[in-house]
C-alpha cells in the first residue's frame, strides 16, 4: 500500500480500507445468519435428488420421496409457460404517442424473451428454488457487444492519433436475466426487505474474464480463490489452475449509490462505479421469490420443513411396506422321507400332478396336510394392509399442510358432487393463488428492470430493431420518432447523453399470474365460447 509522506495511508486509502472491512463485516455477518438455513437446504436438495442411495451407499432402506412428488405438482402449478409482457399507459387517456411507446417497449421485451433463453430459464429455476430451499433470486444486468472494424476509416469518419487503439462499434445490445444460486446471494441483514441497504452475488471469473473486466495488470493481482467443488464443477481434464476461478463479490450499495467490485482473498475493491444502470430502486434484482417468512427475518422457512416429520414417517412406513412385501410369499417345511413334495412350487404347473412312490405311506400320514406346513399369510397381509392405510393417512397429513387438496392434484371421489368438488378446489387454491401472484409478482418485477434498462443504456436503432417498429401501421410509424423521445429523452437525439426517463412512470408493465400456468384448458375454452355467445347476442 502506497502511504504519504509520513509513513501513513493517505485519507482515500484509509476510506478505501474502512469501505472494504465494512463490506467484509456485512458479508460475515450474512455467513453466521444463513449458515443454519444454508445447511438446511443442502439436506433438503439432497432428499429431493434422493443422492443418500447412490451407488455404492450404505442406506439401502426403502423410501417415499414426498417432497419430489410435492415440488413436481407445486412448479408447473405455479409456473408452466413463459409470461407475456403487458404494457398499458399508466393513465389511460387517448395520448396516441404514449400507446405506441407502450407498444414498441412490450414488443422489445417479448423479443428478447423468446428470443433468449436466459429469461426462461431464470423464472424456472427460481421457482424451483422457492419451492426448494425458499428462496429464488435473479440478477438483471445490460450487456453491449462490440465489434472490431477493419479497413480503412470511411469518409467523414474522425480517427484518434494513437494507431494502436483499436476501431470498434456497437454490434448488438440486450439486458441479460442471470439466475443467481441461493448460495450465492447474499444481502444486509434487516427484517423486511424494503429496510436492506444493500445485495450483493457472487461472479466466478476465469483468468481470461478477469483481464477482460479490470485489465491485464489488476487482473495479475486478483487471486483465483473459488475451488472446482464450491463452483459445483467436476471437469477431470484441463491442468489444475484452469479449473479454479476468481470469486467476485458484486456488491450494490443503495446508500451511497454505488456498485463495488470486491476480492474477499485479495480484501480489496477492484472496481467501483456510481449508479451503472440508474434504475427507479438501484438494487439490479427484484425481491427474491420468498417462502415463508416472518417479520421479524428475511431467512426463509423452506416448505419441507413444515412437513419433514410427516415425511419421516412415510419414509419409514415405506420401509415396512417393503419388508412386508418381502416377507409375503408361501414359505413352509414338508417331511424330508418324502422328497417329491420339495417340486411342487417349483415344477409343478397347472393339471400337472407330482408322482409319490410310496403312495401307501403317504396316505397313512394324512396326504399333503400332514406332511406340509405352509406359513400364515393372514397376519402379514393385514399388517400390509394396515400400512398401506396409514401411507394414506400420513399423506393426508401432508397434503392439509401443504394445501395441496385431492382435488389440485386430480384426484376426487366418484360419490363426490360436482358442487363438492368445486367448493373443494376454491378453497384449496387460495394458498395456491398466493403462490402464483408471488411468482406473478417476481416475472413483473425483471420486465420492469428490464424496460428501465432499454431506455437507460440501449441506442435508438437497438430498439427499433427489438421492436420491429416497420411493422406497424402507417399511422404508427409516424409517431415512433415522438414516442422514442418520449421513451429516451434526449438520448433518442444524442445516445452518448446520460439523461432518459424512467418507463415506469409513464407505463404500467404487468404479467397476469393466470398466463404462467395451464392447469384446466377445458375450463379456459368454456369461458372463450360463453364470451363469444354473449357477445353475439349482443349484436343481435
Amino acid at each position: 500500500m502506497a502511504i504519504n509522506g509520513k509513513g501513513r495511508p493517505t485519507k482515500e486509502q484509509a476510506a478505501q480500507a474502512a469501505l472494504v472491512n465494512e463490506w467484509l463485516g456485512h458479508i460475515a455477518n450474512y455467513d453466521r445468519a444463513f449458515k443454519a438455513w444454508e445447511s438446511r437446504c443442502d439436506k433438503i436438495i439432497k432428499r429431493y435428488r434422493d443422492d443418500d442411495r447412490d451407488v455404492g451407499s450404505r442406506d439401502t432402506a426403502a423410501k417415499f420421496n414426498v417432497l419430489w412428488a410435492n415440488v413436481q405438482t407445486l412448479v408447473p402449478a405455479t409456473y408452466s409457460r413463459v409470461p407475456h409482457p403487458d404494457v398499458s399507459r399508466r393513465f389511460k387517456d387517448t395520448d396516441s404517442t404514449a400507446r405506441v411507446g407502450a407498444m414498441i417497449i412490450e414488443r422489445a421485451l417479448d423479443f428478447e424473451v423468446q428470443h433468449y433463453s436466459d429469461y426462461r430459464d431464470a423464472m424456472s429455476s427460481c421457482v424451483l428454488d422457492r419451492f426448494l430451499g425458499g428462496r429464488g433470486t435473479a440478477w438483471a444486468r445490460y450487456e453491449p457487444h462490440v465489434r472490431a472494424l477493419s479497413g480503412e476509416p470511411v469518409d467523414g469518419e474522425q480517427v484518434t492519433e494513437d494507431a494502436e487503439e483499436p476501431r470498434e462499434e456497437l454490434d448488438y445490445e440486450c439486458a441479460p436475466v442471470d439466475y443467481v444460486h441461493w448460495k450465492d446471494f447474499g444481502h444486509t441483514l434487516a427484517r423486511k426487505w424494503d429496510e436492506v441497504r444493500g445485495v450483493w452475488r457472487k461472479v466466478y471469473m476465469t483468468k481470461s474474464a478477469l483481464e477482460s473486466r479490470f485489465g491485464e495488470e489488476k487482473a495479475k493481482t486478483i487471486p483465483l480463490d473459488a475451488k472446482p467443488e464450491e463452483t459445483q464443477r467436476h471437469e477431470t481434464s484441463g491442468d489444475g489452475e484452469a479449473l479454479y476461478r476468481a470469486c467476485i463479490y458484486e456488491i450494490w450499495d443503495k446508500e451511497t449509490g454505488k456498485a463495488y467490485w470486491l476480492s474477499k482473498s485479495l480484501k480489496q475493491m477492484v472496481d467501483e462505479k456510481d449508479d451503472p444502470l440508474g434504475l427507479e430502486d438501484f438494487f439490479p434484482c427484484p425481491k427474491p421469490l420468498f417462502a415463508s417468512l416472518t417479520n421479524e427475518s428475511l431467512i426463509p422457512i423452506p416448505d419441507f420443513v413444515l412437513y419433514q416429520d410427516q415425511a419421516r414417517q412415510l419414509d419409514t412406513l415405506a420401509d415396512r411396506l417393503d419388508g412386508l412385501i418381502t416377507a409375503l410369499q408361501v414359505k413352509g417345511v414338508y417331511d424330508a422321507s418324502i422328497p417329491e413334495l420339495g417340486r411342487i412350487f417349483t415344477e409343478g404347473i397347472n393339471g400337472q400332478l407330482i408322482p409319490v412312490k410310496n403312495w401307501q405311506a403317504f396316505a397313512e400320514k394324512n396326504g399333503l396336510e400332514g406332511a406340509i406346513d405352509l406359513v400364515d399369510l393372514k397376519n402379514i397381509y393385514e399388517a400390509l394392509s394396515a400400512c398401506y392405510e396409514a401411507i394414506q393417512q400420513c399423506l393426508k397429513i401432508i397434503y392439509d399442510i401443504t394445501g395441496l387438496a385431492d382435488i389440485v392434484r386430480g384426484q376426487s371421489e366418484a360419490q363426490e358432487t360436482a358442487t363438492a368438488q368445486q367448493i373443494k378446489g376454491q378453497y384449496a387454491s387460495l394458498r395456491l393463488n398466493n403462490m402464483k401472484q408471488d411468482v406473478a409478482r417476481l416475472a413483473t418485477e425483471l420486465f420492469q428492470l428490464k424496460a428501465q434498462i432499454y431506455c437507460a443504456k440501449f441506442s435508438p436503432d437497438t430498439l427499433i430493431k427489438m421492436a420491429g417498429v416497420t411493422e406497424l401501421s402507417p399511422e404508427d410509424q409516424q409517431l415512433v420518432p415522438k414516442a422514442m423521445e418520449m421513451l429516451l429523452g434526449e438520448r433518442a437525439m444524442n445516445p452518448d447523453s446520460k439523461e432518459s426517463p424512467n418507463p415506469l412512470r409513464i407505463f404500467r408493465i404487468e404479467v397476469n399470474s393466470d398466463t404462467m400456468v395451464q392447469i384446466d384448458e377445458d375450463t379456459d375454452k368454456q369461458r372463450k365460447m360463453e364470451f363469444l355467445q354473449a357477445l353475439g347476442m349482443f349484436f343481435d
